[in-house]
């Protein structure tokens, strides 16, 4: 008898022939997970199993993050024949607990004697035998399942924690994210990521006019995301040159519309020397001023990558619930400046005209901001 960790995945079911790609894929990810607290990780009959945990708890709470993962349940593996023995056990594991219960069992194994109905039927007599003071039967609408799952082994749990979900992170290919410290970007990052996209996170610090505070925030924005995306590089690209370029050349209402032409050509730069397949933005429809229709197709225009925009038709209450979801509200809300607040115009163009942007962009020169840009920018490994 051990105690471990089950951990049971979903979509990854319906992959049909590619299922082992993605399966392998996912248990490198648990592994990842499970490292710092010591834990022995295998694939074994649909299963991943974590044993040999330091910190049971901590361990649990991580792999939850892992996504890929459907759900995580603390279990005990006993030898499947010693029925009593298994019996003794269930009714050990719910003598904490007070209500209605019912036993749930399913066997992988179908040469095994007892059919589930006689599996429930044995075992659930066997806990309310022992604790009849304080449970009872209720099959329909139980207030607790003890679940047993016969195996190569028996397994019973009685807690089933929902984790993340989606696809392992390395499946769906590589994209570049544009980070910065306000709510949407790392929501953004999240969606994306969740369906198996590895990230590469792309940050734009303008010193001195935006400060290491919001440096150090965007990182811990980043840290908080390599939890979920199992590590991160983050790429903190020098600014400040290129917004005094454009605030001192440029018409001033198109100057966030220049800006953000700029990051995106900067961040395709990034994404083509990462293997990146597309940019990712937490940009939505109508929000500010650079993301009017008109805008949004004229940052595109510079870039020949897709550009990834999952939160397109969200309201800022919806992006709000998700960032506190994902635990990432609390520090995007800090106080911090970001390098789009500054030299920002009072009357920003909501409708930009081609040959205006053209006018600006043209005392520019372009490939020497990027290229240095690109070049100077610090890389940090999370």
């Amino acid at each position: 008898m051990r105690e471990l960790l089950m951990v049971r995945y979903g979509e990854i079911y319906l992959k049909g022939l590619n299922r082992p790609y993605f399966l392998k894929a996912l248990v490198n990810r648990v592994k990842e997970a499970a490292k710092p607290f010591g834990g022995k990780v295998w694939l074994h009959d649909a299963r991943v199993f974590i044993s040999d945990m330091n910190d049971t708890q901590s361990c649990l709470e991580r792999v939850c993050k892992v996504f890929g993962v459907h759900s995580v349940c603390p279990a005990i593996e006993m030898e499947k024949d010693d029925i009593d023995a298994i019996g003794k056990m269930a009714a050990e594991m719910m003598k904490d607990v007070s209500g209605t219960f019912k036993v749930e069992s399913r066997r992988a194994d179908k040469r095994y004697p007892l059919t589930s109905p006689q599996l429930n039927a044995k075992i659930g007599e066997c806990v309310l035998q022992a604790n009849e003071d304080h449970l009872k039967v209720d099959v329909h609408a139980p207030q607790h399942v003890l679940s047993v799952e016969i195996r190569d082994q028996a397994y019973l749990y009685c807690k089933v924690y929902p984790a993340v979900g989606g696809m392992p992170v390395g499946t769906g290919g590589k994209a570049a994210l544009l980070l910065s410290g306000g709510i949407d970007s790392p929501v953004a990052g999240y969606m994306i990521a969740k369906r198996g996209v590895q990230l590469v996170a792309v940050h734009y610090h303008s010193f001195p006019y935006t400060s290491e505070f919001a440096k150090q925030k965007v990182l811990d924005l980043a840290k908080i995301l390599s939890e979920y995306c199992c590590g991160l590089k983050v790429y903190v690209v020098p600014f400040t040159e290129i917004q005094m370029e454009i605030h001192e050349k440029c018409p001033e209402d198109y100057t966030t519309l220049i800006m953000r032409r700029y990051m995106m050509r900067i961040a395709e730069k990034i994404a083509e020397k990462e293997g990146s397949l597309a940019l990712i933005t937490g940009e939505s429809v109508g929000q500010v001023a650079s993301q009017t229709m008109e805008a949004l197709a004229s940052t595109n225009s510079v870039v020949s990558m897709p550009v990834f925009r999952p939160l397109i038709g969200f309201d800022k209450i919806d992006i709000i619930d998700y960032a506190q979801k994902i635990g990432t509200y609390e520090t995007s809300s800090l106080p911090y400046e970001d390098c789009c607040t500054v030299f920002t115009p009072k009357h920003p163009a909501t409708k930009p005209k081609a040959e205006k942007i053209k006018e600006g962009e043209d005392k520019l020169d372009q490939d020497t901001l990027i290229q240095t840009a690109v070049d100077n920018a610090e890389i940090v490994i999370l």
